[in-house]
Parts: C-alpha cells; sequence; structure tokens
C-alpha cells in the first residue's frame, strides 16, 4: 500500500499516521520525493481501512499495491535512486561506463587494460577475480590476489572497481571494493543476498539467465529488505531457443525496468551476445533504451584471454565504440560522465 502525503502534511500529522499504521504489525518507508512524500507499508495490509487513512488531513490519496516487491518499487518511490560511486553518479543525468577483462589474469594484463579503458572514457573498471565457469577445469580466477591487483589498478587510474562475489565466505575480502556484483548464476542465492543487503555497498544485481523480471526485481528486494538500498540492476541477457548467440539480450527489459522500478539499470552486451562483433551494436541499442550504464569486457589481448575471449573488445576496438556511444549518450541528453 502508498500513502502520498499532501504538500502541507505537518511532521506532527505525518508521525502521529506513522504510529496509528504501525498499530497493524505493518512496516512503513516514509520517502521524501521531490514533488510529494509518500509511506509505503510494507506486510499485511488487508486489515487496514483504506477510507479510514484517506480521512487523515496530511493525506492526499491512497493506492494498493499488487506487486509483491516493495523497496524496489517505483510505486514506493517515485524518483530515480542515485548512487555515487567514488564519484560517478549512476542513475541520474549521466551514462556511466564500466569497462575491463573478463578474468584478471595477471598484474601486467590488468594495468595495461585498465590504462587503456580509462584513456578511452569509461568511468569504472571491472574484472573477475573470482570466476564462476561451467566446467570445474577452466579458470577459476586469481581470487583474493586478483582482488589484490584490481585495488592497485584502482589506485594507478583512479577508476572505482567492479568484482564478482561467488560466496559468503569471500565477503570480508571486498572490504575496499567499490561495487560488488552478484552473477547471473547468483541472482537467486538468497542466503548470499541477505548478507549482501547488511553490508553498506552497492550490489550490481544481474539477472538470472532464465529469470523473468519480476524474479529480478525480487532478488533485489532480498538486499533491500536487509537494509542495503544500493542496489543496480544489470540486463545480460537470457537463454532462448536461439543459438547464434550465447544468450538473447533483452533490450525492452530496458524500458520495462524504468517503469516498475526506480533503481539504475546497466546492460552487459558482452555475455548477452558473446560475440565482439555485436557489441558495439547491442550497447548503442542499450543507450538509445534509456541505460543507465553499460559493462562492456575489454582485455588487452583477447586470442590469449583464460576466459571468454571472443566477446572481448581490444583497447582500440573498445575506443572506437566508445565514441559512438558518447555521441549517441549525448544526442539521448544523457551524456557519459567525464572521469577528470
Amino acid at each position: 500500500m502508498v500513502i502520498v502525503l499532501k504538500n502541507t502534511a505537518t511532521k506532527q500529522q505525518v508521525n502521529e499516521l506513522v504510529s496509528w499504521l504501525e498499530g497493524y504489525s505493518v512496516k512503513t518507508n516514509l520517502v521524501q520525493g521531490v514533488h510529494s512524500n509518500i509511506i509505503g507499508l510494507i506486510g499485511d495490509t488487508v486489515h487496514i481501512d483504506i477510507e479510514a487513512i484517506e480521512a487523515n488531513d496530511c493525506v492526499e490519496a491512497v493506492r494498493r499495491v499488487q506487486e509483491p516487491y516493495k523497496n524496489a518499487n517505483r510505486k514506493f518511490h517515485p524518483d530515480n535512486t542515485v548512487l555515487d560511486i567514488g564519484g560517478r553518479l549512476i542513475g541520474g543525468s549521466k551514462t556511466q561506463i564500466i569497462a575491463g577483462p573478463c578474468s584478471v589474469e595477471s598484474e601486467k594484463q590488468l594495468m595495461e587494460t585498465a590504462i587503456a579503458c580509462k584513456q578511452a572514457g569509461a568511468t569504472m573498471l571491472r574484472g573477475g577475480a573470482f570466476k564462476p565457469r561451467t566446467s570445474p577445469y577452466s579458470f577459476q580466477g586469481m581470487r583474493e590476489e586478483g582482488i589484490q591487483l584490481l585495488l592497485k589498478a584502482k589506485k594507478e587510474t583512479g577508476l572505482p572497481i567492479v568484482t564478482e562475489i561467488m560466496s559468503l565466505a569471500h565477503i570480508d575480502m571486498f572490504a575496499e571494493v567499490d561495487v560488488i556484483q552478484v552473477g547471473a548464476r547468483n541472482m537467486q542465492n538468497f542466503e548470499l543476498l541477505k548478507a549482501l543487503g547488511r553490508c553498506d555497498k552497492p550490489i550490481l544485481l544481474k539477472r538470472g539467465l532464465s529469470s523473468t523480471l519480476e524474479e529480478l526485481l525480487m532478488s533485489a528486494e532480498y538486499i533491500m529488505s536487509e537494509g542495503n538500498s544500493k542496489v543496480i540492476l544489470c540486463e545480460r541477457g537470457i537463454r532462448t531457443f536461439e543459438p547464434m548467440t550465447r544468450n538473447t539480450l533483452d533490450i525492452s527489459a530496458v524500458a520495462l525496468l524504468k517503469q516498475k522500478s526506480h533503481l539504475p539499470i546497466v546492460v552487459d552486451p558482452s555475455h548477452a551476445t558473446g560475440l565482439v562483433k555485436l557489441v558495439e551494436p547491442m550497447s548503442l541499442a542499450a543507450v538509445a533504451a534509456g541505460c543507465d550504464g553499460l559493462e562492456i569486457e575489454v582485455h588487452c589481448d583477447p586470442k590469449k584471454a583464460l576466459s571468454d575471449g571472443s566477446q572481448q573488445l581490444t583497447p582500440q576496438a573498445f575506443a572506437d565504440t566508445m565514441k559512438k556511444i558518447k555521441a549517441l549518450a549525448e544526442f539521448m541528453g544523457k551524456p557519459v560522465d567525464d572521469v577528470e
């Protein structure tokens, strides 16, 4: 249930209303927006009389919410959530570009790629220290050493770092990481999501390869219900019957999620298609659809990459793609953030 307050509502009136509502064993969430203030009710509201609420002098309107996700719902939070990540604002008026290798493989590889990404205009650095792979015999990442190399690259370039967590046991290793990524395979690892909900860090939540948008939003709800509202949604392609691409990028998800949720939305065109030649057109399509950012894989030598070389751009290809992304983002009225 959502209660829209009048602009003339006093603090005392609101406090009295909140106290009365909490007598029905529901949780209240007061959201102060630009144009109006809203009280969101979380819990069983069946026994609360809407007319009794509307009778309060401070109440403008009352609406019931049907969706099972409340914290992530735009009805509860009409204004876009804007997150500050090392001075980069995501969810606001600028487009953020997260770029870097699929896996951290060595200091030389990471540093070379990170510097090239920044020079081309990337605003954040990605890199996998822990790698979930289909085969147990594939490269699994450099683990804690990989995180230390990412931190070194951050110091060198000034770019905030984004890297994936795979286990509750590893949380302490991510103390200095700027954004913790939850991969598609862990989107419904609810114990992990709840634990991340108790930490004060932005969480980039990737859509599961066979998950609906409501399931993605419910996973975000798991994190937010524990107190962490710093969630970024990521569309990275879903599994369909089409075998010509690794996954099928759901561009419509960007527009739909913008309608349903206030959370920032990032698109990963690299994992979405698995084909380097499709990264640029899918990046442009995502920007045109209104995404808040892109997560693009770049490798200094993709042919020698230890994971997903077929979908990683060379630094030169990334620089060329960035020129087009910047031009389109500017045209769309949401220019790429200036790292300088």
